[in-house]
């Protein structure tokens, strides 16, 4: 009876078990899974100029793979492998720079507006509802047609499209009640206002606001892919995954790895991301939660 009722526990304890073991193995596959789809293209982008073949063009065009090129020839001749080496680059550094440039401005700004007078409050809020009224490929458009073609004119377009979202989201963030009762107490004791609501508050909103920027950046790497098909940023000449897939789209059936291989490096840049993030996050919430 001992042995039956022994062997039945353990049972139970497996059954129980099993789903927490299969949870933490999901979990770990997800957290390699987004190690691996973030590291690829970001370690091309590192690296991949220092070991990329030529990318001039002038050879056969849409040559199917293999032979002198392993990936095949673009529309211009230029060899695909190069290409997909040496593109990643401006897509990670466009994309860094238009998140920084965002944060940096609304980060700040979302704090001032939360602890703000009521009035002040409210005139940036509506003030930041015309930017958030405007669709993202709009302002785009409108920098096409003045003429502001240049790489830093992209970046201040995209990053002043994404200014609205994050000023609310910090805001919204810093009026949660557990936040609210922190700032109270520290204000209650004396400490100054910098501290309590830059400082302790900037604190408690910097983990939604990480969760925010991964998810961000599938929108920025969306516009500044956009902006190659509006003239506006990269030079048509430029060596970026984007513009690769802009200049070849008509080539997808004839060569379908010139536009497939550029495309899934972006995928995997904003897939491996957003994975990435959710899985640190998850992990940092039970740790706090215990």
């Amino acid at each position: 009876m001992i042995d039956l009722a022994g062997k039945s526990a353990l049972r139970e304890v497996t059954t129980v078990a099993a789903p927490w073991r299969r949870g933490r193995v999901t979990r770990r596959v997800l957290l390699a899974l987004g190690w691996l789809l973030l590291g690829i293209p970001v370690a091309l982008a590192v690296l991949g100029p220092l070991v990329a073949p030529s990318t001039r063009p002038g050879d056969v065009p849409l040559q199917p793979p293999g032979g002198a090129h392993l990936l095949g020839t673009d529309v211009f001749g230029r060899d695909v492998l190069g290409l997909a080496l040496a593109g990643g680059t401006s897509v990670v550094l466009l994309t860094a720079a238009s998140l920084a440039l965002a944060y940096a401005v609304a980060v700040p700004l979302g704090l001032v507006v939360a602890a703000g007078a009521r009035l002040a409050e409210d005139l940036v809020i509506r003030a930041l509802d015309v930017v958030l009224a405007l669709p993202s490929l709009l302002v785009l458009m409108a920098l096409a047609a003045t003429g502001r073609r240049g790489v830093g004119w992209l970046v201040l377009a995209v990053a002043l499209v994404q200014v609205p979202y994050v000023v609310r989201l910090v805001r919204g963030a810093a009026a949660a009640p557990a936040c609210l009762t922190a700032l109270e107490t520290m204000t209650l004791v004396g400490e100054p206002w910098w501290r309590v609501h830059l400082l302790e508050t900037g604190r408690r909103v910097l983990p939604p606001v990480l969760v925010n920027a991964a998810t961000r950046v599938v929108t920025v790497v969306g516009l500044l892919s956009s902006a190659n098909f509006l003239g506006v940023g990269l030079a048509p000449a430029a060596v970026d995954w984007a513009v690769l897939v802009d200049q070849n789209m008509t080539a997808l059936f004839l060569a379908p790895a010139v536009v497939l291989v550029p495309a899934g490096l972006l995928v995997a840049l904003c897939a491996g991301t957003n994975l990435l993030v959710d899985e640190l996050l998850e992990r940092r919430v039970r740790a706090v939660t215990g």
